[in-house]
């Protein structure tokens, strides 16, 4: 991960300290050697640490801990910085242009530094540990009578690897929230692993106690399959089965492109999975004439699918799904007034989204490759369907 964006890290790093020595500091104040030393010092450390990182040969390190200590000190010491720096040149730049003294850029930069340390803050610690339980309702008239009011829980992007003793209660408090809602059906949409089986291990009891009345359906997300580790094909391919293993041993049924009728007297509706079917460079595995295979003509189908970019490349054109379930966009895990930076890469990227009387809800997941999270609370959504005429065209 820290390979990709290097370049830019290394910037980010670097320039603030850059300027503020060299506009600021030796400017402004007795600057002695040593005092020099110890105001490059932070940043020569993140420069190394960046280094480090960036030499890690899978997407990143065995230990989360390591990455998650770099993203605090990122947060609280070098942006800081940065957003300080940065308002504090433009100050510059306007104060040379209208040719006026006093830079109003430097209080501005101040300000707004202390509102990013607190936001990391908040973010990394009371932001990730909140967790919302959200109610929505889907109408369609191809729905049968027998259905109506049926509860599917959905949740996603567990991303098991970062939960630490620090996090455990929110996975624990959303298992408990999912068996609250006494489901007819729970629906997981990918990502449970980071990138291997093992972390899994300590939390197999928690994850084998979902329960739900006609079971617990799941489909595979980017992260599920090996990808971001540097090892052979074999090597790979076993943590695939051990992972696919570990979600069967836990009593959900993985539905790799495949699907499953449920039954209600003479009604029925079919739950299908897709594999990742994503954008470049994720997995792109999906298959939807498999997972629809033997279904019969104008049946209610659930699709799951992990990436909800397929639904209008794919789902829509080539099925007649009623109601597609996703995750992987995290909204961002950045939520304000509406908005996330998720909506920059996704159409659909949080909650019930319309295509005539055809809807995808995207899960805003239930945690994160990142611990951090603000506005895009971690969310279990309790989805019930309606025999009745769907909503307009648009967004719920």
């Amino acid at each position: 991960m820290i390979a990709r964006i290097f370049v830019y890290l290394i910037l980010f790093i670097t320039l603030p300290d850059l300027y503020l020595d060299r506009r600021m500091l030796r400017r402004h104040t007795r600057y002695l050697w040593w005092q020099r030393v110890l105001w490059w010092l932070p940043g020569a450390f993140m420069f190394v640490y960046t280094i480090i990182l960036a030499t890690q040969r899978d997407f990143a390190p065995r230990s989360m801990l390591v990455l998650d200590i770099y993203l605090l000190l990122l947060g609280v010491m070098v942006a800081p910085k940065f957003v300080y720096a940065a308002c504090s040149f433009l100050g510059w730049a306007h104060c040379r242009f209208w040719r006026q003294r006093n830079n109003w850029g430097n209080l501005v930069g101040f300000v707004l530094a202390l509102a990013v340390v607190g936001t990391v803050v908040y973010g990394g610690t009371a932001g990730f540990n909140r967790l919302e339980v959200r109610h929505v309702e889907f109408a369609s008239p191809d729905l049968p009578e027998a259905f109506d009011g049926y509860k599917i829980v959905h949740f996603s992007d567990l991303h098991a690897g970062t939960y630490g003793a620090s996090h455990a209660s929110v996975l624990r408090r959303g298992i408990d929230s999912i068996n609250a809602q006494g489901a007819d059906m729970v629906a997981f949409t990918g990502d449970l692993q980071n990138m291997e089986p093992r972390e899994l291990r300590p939390f197999a009891a928690l994850l084998s106690g979902i329960r739900a009345r006609d079971g617990i359906f799941s489909v595979l997300g980017n992260h599920d399959y090996a990808a971001y580790i540097d090892a052979t094909d074999d090597v790979k391919a076993a943590n695939e089965r051990e992972l696919q293993e570990m979600e069967r041993s836990f009593g959900w049924e993985l539905l790799n492109n495949t699907n499953r009728v449920i039954r209600r007297g003479g009604d029925s509706i079919v739950v299908a999975g897709m594999e990742n079917d994503g954008r470049p460079p994720h997995p792109q595995r999906g298959d939807i004439g498999r997972a629809l295979a033997g279904t019969r003509a104008g049946a209610f189908v659930v699709m799951l699918e992990h990436d909800p970019s397929a639904w209008r490349r794919v789902i829509l054109p080539k099925s007649g799904a009623q109601l597609t379930l996703s995750g992987h966009t995290h909204a961002g895990q950045l939520e304000a007034f509406g908005w996330s930076p998720a909506a920059l890469s996704y159409d659909e990227w949080g909650g019930l989204y319309y295509v005539g009387r055809r809807a995808i809800h995207v899960s805003r997941g239930m945690g994160g490759f990142i611990p951090f999270r603000l506005g895009a609370w971690n969310e279990v959504t309790v989805i019930t369907l309606k025999a009745l005429p769907g909503p307009p065209e648009g967004r719920e």
